[in-house]
């Protein structure tokens, strides 16, 4: 007689490092930039403005996320997939891409010189101008940061930012309307990513999906896309229901 057993239960396979890239980055590399609340990560609101939350957040969680920004505070979250909660006001959503280095040709450049706090007042200028997306007064300690000068002014740049284990997202892409079409911007990104191989570790990046452009170019390098996913900004509601006693017990 045959007995029929029951099948083994297969166990969730675990999030990718780049599922949650900003929590990723703040429980590993990046563990001395977290400021904590509860199971609520951020970086200081001079590096950059990325939170992290749980991988299944929970009313907790959110309640954590008001506490750290404060009523009616600004929220940002990267390369994130599930809404916050319906009182929560967005004020900014964008349809984002992660890719991720594929074939990237990577190779040092000759005329790339690094870049340091010293160059900060000029590498926040450059961003005013051309706007690749947050760079503030202590971003550049979140990795290499590369630029190449023309006549002695800083023409065009590109840095590290998110680091999950094993990963190094290339950001703070920019170049000076004086000098595009000339190939710096493609030059420095092969370059940061020289860097990041040279660790072995893989270069990654985002980019707005309506930028088809550097969506393009990228491509072009040797990236290929990995998934879709949003950034966006939110602002705490006023005043919050009392969240004790929902903590789930998950610990991501």
């Amino acid at each position: 007689m045959t007995q029929n057993h029951p099948r083994p239960r297969t166990a969730p396979s675990p999030l990718h490092p780049l599922d949650n890239p900003a929590r990723s980055s703040l429980t590993g590399p990046h563990a001395r930039f977290a400021e904590r609340r509860g199971r609520i990560l951020r970086y200081p609101a001079d590096v950059t403005p990325w939170l992290a939350l749980p991988d299944v957040p929970d009313a907790q969680d959110w309640a954590d996320v008001a506490a750290l920004a404060g009523p009616g505070g600004s929220v940002a979250l990267a390369a994130f997939q599930d809404p916050p909660p319906q009182d929560w006001e967005i004020v900014f959503r964008a349809e984002g891409v992660q890719l991720v280095d594929a074939s990237v040709d990577a190779a040092p450049d000759p005329e790339a010189v690094p870049l340091g706090p010293r160059d900060v007042p000029e590498m926040l200028d450059l961003v005013a101008r051309t706007r690749p997306g947050p760079f503030l007064p202590r971003t550049v300690e979140l990795g290499t940061y590369l630029g190449i000068r023309r006549g002695g002014a800083l023409v065009a740049m590109a840095g590290e930012r998110l680091h999950p284990p094993g990963w190094t997202e290339i950001s703070g892409v920019c170049t000076d309307e004086s000098v595009r079409g000339q190939g710096l911007a493609s030059r420095l990104v092969l370059a940061v990513a020289h860097g990041i191989r040279e660790r072995g570790e893989t270069p990654f990046l985002h980019a707005s999906a309506s930028n088809t452009g550097a969506v393009r170019l990228y491509e072009s390098l040797g990236f290929r896309l990995r998934r879709r996913t949003e950034f966006l900004s939110a602002l705490v509601p006023a005043t919050l229901p009392s969240a004790e006693g929902t903590r789930r017990p998950s610990l991501r």
